[in-house]
C-alpha cells in the first residue's frame, strides 16, 4: 500500500498529501509541490514589478525572465551597454536627405537616419528604369529576369508599374512566362477513333492519323521514366514516338521538357518525329504537311 507524504503548496502554501513515490522523484529533480495545475500555471506565470535601468520605465517580467539587468527595450539596453564600451566610439553624423543628426559606430557604414531617406535619395525615374530594362535586354539578347538586377531597381520597377512584368511590357518587351506556374489550362477533346486528346490540336492530328490508315497509340511511355509521348506509331520493326509541341518557345519549363524528350529519344534509338503549330495552322496546309512529314509511313 503507497505511503503519502504532508507537502506544502508552494503557490498557495496549502498543505496536501503526495504519495511517496511522486515525493521521491521531485525531490530527486528539484520539482516544487503544488496542490493543482491551477496553483502550478499561477506560479510559473507570476510577474514581478521592476524598473527599467535606464529610463526608469515600470515594467513586468515572469520569475524565469528577471535578469541581473532589466530593461524596457532594447535601445534602452543599447545605451547602457555602449556606455559601458566607450571603445566602440559613436560618432554623429549628419543624414543626407533630411539633415538629421543621428550616432553611427565605427563598425557601420551608414548615411541615411533611415530607410525612408535612403529610398528618397536612390529612387530611379521611370524613364531611367525603362532605358536600364532596354539596355540590358540588348546586352543579354534575351528579355531579362527581374533576380538579375541589383541596387533596388527591380524594386522601383514595382513600385512605378505595379509589378516586373508590367515595366518589361512598358519598355516594350515581351515577359518572361513563370518557370513554375501551369503553361495552359488542357481542353479535352476526344478524336474520331475515342482516343482522348489534351487539346483541339492533338484532335487534329489524331483524326489525320485515322483517316490516313497510320496504327497508333496515345500517350506512350517513355521507357524507364514518367515522361509520355503524345503518340507512337507501331510497324512491327520498333515503335516511331510523335511529339505536338504546341509551346515551344513560349515557357522555358516546357522548352526543357522539349529537351528532355529529344536526350531520351537520343539515348533510347527511338525515333522522335516532331510536329509545330505550324504545320497544322492554317488548316489547308496541314494535309501536306503531315504527309510529308509521314510519307514513309502512309503505308504501314
Amino acid at each position: 500500500m503507497a505511503k503519502f507524504i504532508k507537502v506544502r503548496c508552494e503557490n498557495c502554501n496549502k498543505f496536501f498529501l503526495k504519495d511517496s513515490r511522486h515525493y521521491r522523484e521531485n525531490i530527486k529533480f528539484g520539482h516544487n509541490f503544488y496542490c493543482s495545475r491551477k496553483c502550478e500555471y499561477k506560479y510559473k506565470t507570476r510577474r514581478k514589478d521592476l524598473i527599467c535601468e535606464n529610463c526608469g520605465k515600470k515594467i513586468e517580467r515572469t520569475l524565469c525572465a528577471i535578469s541581473p539587468h532589466n530593461f524596457c527595450s532594447r535601445s534602452c539596453a543599447a545605451i547602457i551597454y555602449n556606455k559601458k564600451r566607450p571603445e566602440r566610439n559613436a560618432k554623429k553624423i549628419k543624414c543626407k536627405n533630411c539633415g538629421k543628426t543621428f550616432k553611427r559606430w565605427v563598425t557601420g557604414n551608414k548615411k541615411y537616419c533611415s530607410m525612408n531617406c535612403f529610398n528618397k535619395v536612390n529612387l530611379y525615374r521611370p524613364e531611367e528604369l525603362l532605358e536600364i530594362i532596354k539596355n540590358t535586354a540588348k546586352k543579354l539578347k534575351r528579355v531579362p529576369a527581374r533576380r538579375e538586377f541589383f541596387g533596388g531597381i527591380n524594386k522601383a520597377c514595382i513600385k512605378f508599374f505595379g509589378s516586373w512584368n508590367k515595366s518589361v511590357s512598358e519598355a516594350g518587351l515581351v515577359p518572361n512566362r513563370s518557370h513554375d506556374n501551369r503553361m495552359y489550362r488542357r481542353v479535352n477533346a476526344r478524336a474520331i477513333d475515342g482516343h482522348l486528346c489534351d487539346s483541339i490540336s492533338e484532335a487534329l492530328i489524331d483524326n489525320w492519323f485515322y483517316k490516313n490508315k497510320i496504327p497508333h497509340k496515345k500517350d506512350v511511355h517513355y521507357p524507364s521514366t514518367n515522361h509520355k509521348a503524345d503518340w507512337a506509331i507501331t510497324p512491327e520493326s520498333n515503335n516511331i514516338f510523335i511529339e505536338y509541341f504546341g509551346l515551344a518557345n513560349d515557357s522555358p519549363r516546357y522548352d526543357r521538357s522539349i529537351k528532355e524528350k529529344e536526350k531520351l529519344c537520343k539515348k533510347q534509338n527511338i525515333p522522335l518525329i516532331a510536329i509545330y503549330p505550324k504545320d497544322l495552322y492554317p488548316k489547308i496546309h496541314l494535309d501536306n504537311n503531315l504527309k510529308s512529314k509521314f510519307k514513309d509511313y502512309l503505308s504501314i
